[in-house]
């Protein structure tokens, strides 16, 4: 097997066969592949694209470069939950102890924040004690406690791509379907998935900007999934402006606390029930009912307590502390240092999702570099939405930062500019947007 060959025919548009691909991946794995030559397949890749075979066996071929879990202990089929990312997004905190609540069990492997986009282990985080990565021997344990395990993930899972990661950044090759598909869905089913619940987002803070694109990328996903064995559905939802009423780690984490008591965002509200209702759906959990009968079941459970009491087992499960009140403590406390008004009267017809993102960075909220600390208490609150009537004054949002943390005037007033900025106030109502597009399965 020659490397020069593989290359040459992904480069003239031929398929690549299996054992090119696995001759591939192992030498990406066992490093025998110089940066070079591996970067010249990848270019190759995002020219002349990949067959749904050749993104399967790609997918597989990385999936079994590592260490891939044995879920077998789990009551039922094991079901994962991916999200493309975005800002303000809280739905795995949701989903997780919502699908618990129909005996559905969960080990889900999450990742921390980069750049804009909020990272699920970092929400967790930020609860007072909770350990985001538990021994792997005990996960059993666990499930049989509460029904739900998140952790970290391992440098062991799929490691072949976290190099073609590395390279991909630095070599003008991530945007392209195949590698997207294959990097998402292998470590999902090296994780150990047989059923995987796909959150495509699209709009300004997602990495696909405009639908067609997710709707590309979600196909090619469920491609994936399906001829690799395992049963796999994307939703669309839009990303265009924040999820929520909040951005910032303990910020969402206690927007969530208001989703689970009944006193959620519509938009959150909607996103979880109907992911939630899709992995209920692919575990075999939803009895009798279906369609839109599961969906309203599952946002009755998600606010009416039973979703809440098994967040709260989750918490105590990974070592997280509860207060006096039963809810959780957190490692710092948000306080709000600014509120942007609005500069004159309309409706909101645009927030730029992208922009809050970057705001929330520039506040201390997320990172740029992996190694980069974060202030858990930063973040962003949100008054006024899209669609939202507002006159000249009313509070927007409000620049929040943890307590023990410090701003310099400077950095404040740029991120008030910023969020002046990612608002559009308009003398016309904007045409209502959904928060879920659509489903593909």
């Amino acid at each position: 097997m020659n490397m020069v060959d593989i290359i040459l025919d992904k480069r003239y548009g031929r398929e690549l066969s299996d054992e090119q691909i696995r001759f591939f991946v192992s030498g990406v794995t066992d490093g025998s592949l110089p940066d070079y030559q591996i970067s010249a397949l990848l270019m190759a890749i995002v020219l002349n694209g990949m067959s749904d075979r050749e993104m399967t066996t790609l997918t597989l071929e990385m999936a079994a470069s590592g260490d891939q879990n044995d879920l077998s202990y789990v009551d039922g089929i094991p079901v994962d939950k991916h999200s493309t990312g975005g800002v303000g997004d809280k739905i795995t905190p949701l989903v997780l102890p919502l699908c618990a609540t129909f005996g559905v069990q969960s080990v889900k492997l999450s990742g921390r924040g980069l750049g804009f986009t909020g990272g699920t282990v970092d929400k967790f985080e930020s609860i007072r004690n909770f350990d985001i990565n538990p021994d792997a021997a005990s996960y059993p344990q666990r499930i049989k406690d509460c029904g739900m395990v998140i952790s970290g993930q391992t440098p062991q899972l799929a490691p072949a791509d976290k190099v073609l990661y590395a390279l991909r950044d630095v070599t003008g090759t991530v945007d392209s379907i195949p590698l997207i598909a294959s990097s998402i869905m292998s470590k999902k089913i090296a994780g150990g998935a047989k059923a995987i619940v796909l959150d495509v987002t699209c709009g300004y803070g997602a990495f696909m900007k405009d639908e067609a694109k997710a709707r590309e990328l979600a196909q090619a996903m469920i491609r994936i999934g399906n001829l690799a064995g395992r049963k796999t559905v994307a939703v669309i939802t839009d990303m265009n402006q924040p999820l929520g009423r909040t951005c910032g780690n303990v910020l969402e984490m206690k927007e969530v606390i208001e989703v689970l008591v009944g006193k959620g965002a519509p938009d959150v509200i909607e996103v979880a029930s109907v992911i939630g209702a899709k992995m209920v759906s692919v575990a075999g959990k939803a009895g009798d009912l279906e369609g839109d009968e599961l969906i309203e079941e599952c946002r009755k459970r998600l606010t009416d307590g039973r979703a809440l009491e098994k967040y709260l087992d989750l918490i105590i499960s990974q070592g997280g502390t509860l207060g006096s009140n039963g809810l959780p403590l957190y490692v710092e406390q948000p306080f709000e240092e600014m509120k942007v008004p609005a500069p004159r009267e309309g409706y909101i017809t645009k927030i730029k999702a992208d922009d809050i993102g970057h705001i929330s960075v520039l506040l201390g909220a997320g990172r740029m570099r992996k190694e980069d600390p974060i202030d858990y208490g930063a973040g962003l609150c949100f008054y006024a939405k899209v669609g939202d009537k507002v006159r000249k004054g009313d509070i927007l949002c409000s620049l929040c930062h943890g307590e023990n943390a410090t701003l310099s005037e400077d950095v404040l007033f740029d991120c008030m500019e910023r969020v002046l900025d990612a608002y559009e106030i308009s003398d016309e109502p904007p045409v209502p947007a959904k928060a879920v597009i659509d489903i593909l399965e």
